[in-house]
């Protein structure tokens, strides 16, 4: 399995792709600000929403191995899955 890391950001923006691999049809992506500490870095983070979350969210995101699995689908082509939205 690979490494996995979960990370808690804020939903910045949306991405729209005019292609997307088929197992990414109909699935939202999203533009997250990494926040590290409390503090809203400048690093981001482009992940697949299937929970509903939108701008101004904070949210908690996995990476690698187990946002596929978040999926439902280990071979889907992702690499970052929204897979919570915090609660302020």
């Amino acid at each position: 399995m690979e490494n996995c890391t979960m990370y808690m950001g804020k939903v910045v923006g949306n991405i729209v792709s005019t292609r997307k691999h088929e197992s990414l049809v109909g699935s939202k992506i999203l533009e997250i600000k990494i926040i590290n500490n409390g503090v809203e870095t400048d690093e981001m983070l482009i992940a697949i929403d299937n929970i509903g979350a939108g701008i101004g969210d904070r949210v908690l995101v996995t990476t690698g191995s187990g946002a596929r699995l978040a999926l439902n689908n280990p071979k889907t082509a992702v690499d970052a899955v929204v897979v919570g939205i915090i609660d302020e």
